[in-house]
């Protein structure tokens, strides 16, 4: 069955492709968001890497490879957002509401949301394909092999990347804990 509507959008079916759009689409956001880390940035990318999987897809090779072909896409698009960035992130702080009392201030932030941020912060220090290959393995659980395979190099070489990746994660998040 996705193969079939793979090979109908492969000749235009513009049904085909929104049906196979909205089977990945929640995926494909959660993994830009999780490599670029901003919502409005994530929002962009997914929609790029769809507009370029739609001009693309004619040379599509291997139907059965669709997934494969379109994490490659995804990957690259947020990979080019990030090289591109060329103004600083704003983060949103309420000191205090309009309808306060004048003397209020915020509740200091709990400790989740304060090892989030420090994640945050420590994730965005990394490059875009040490973002792209953490992703990939850890939040949507894709074993090396399959990584490997959608990248095009050995899995040895995913596992050599991969522990490079974690590694720069660890003396970020180090660094992170000495602010």
């Amino acid at each position: 069955m996705e193969t079939e509507l793979v090979g109908r959008a492969r000749s235009g079916d513009t049904a085909a492709f929104d049906a196979l759009v909205r089977t990945r689409l929640e995926r494909v956001h959660r993994m830009s968001l999780a490599i670029l880390g901003n919502e409005a940035d994530a929002a962009d990318a997914t929609q790029d890497a769809f507009i370029a999987a739609w001009r693309r897809l004619p040379a599509l090779r291997d139907p059965d490879r669709f997934d494969a072909w379109l994490w490659r896409i995804v990957s690259n698009t947020c990979r080019e957002r990030l090289r591109g960035r060329r103004r600083a992130s704003v983060r949103e702080v309420r000191v205090r509401a309009e309808d306060d009392p004048p003397g209020a201030t915020a509740e200091p932030p709990s400790e989740a949301v304060v090892a989030a941020d420090r994640f945050d912060r420590a994730f965005a220090t990394l490059s875009a394909e040490q973002r792209v290959l953490l992703v990939a393995h850890h939040l949507e659980e894709l074993p090396v092999g399959e990584i490997a395979t959608r990248l095009g190099v050995p899995a040895g070489t995913v596992k050599s990347r991969l522990f490079h990746a974690r590694q720069a994660l660890d003396r970020a998040l180090a660094v992170e804990d000495d602010r």
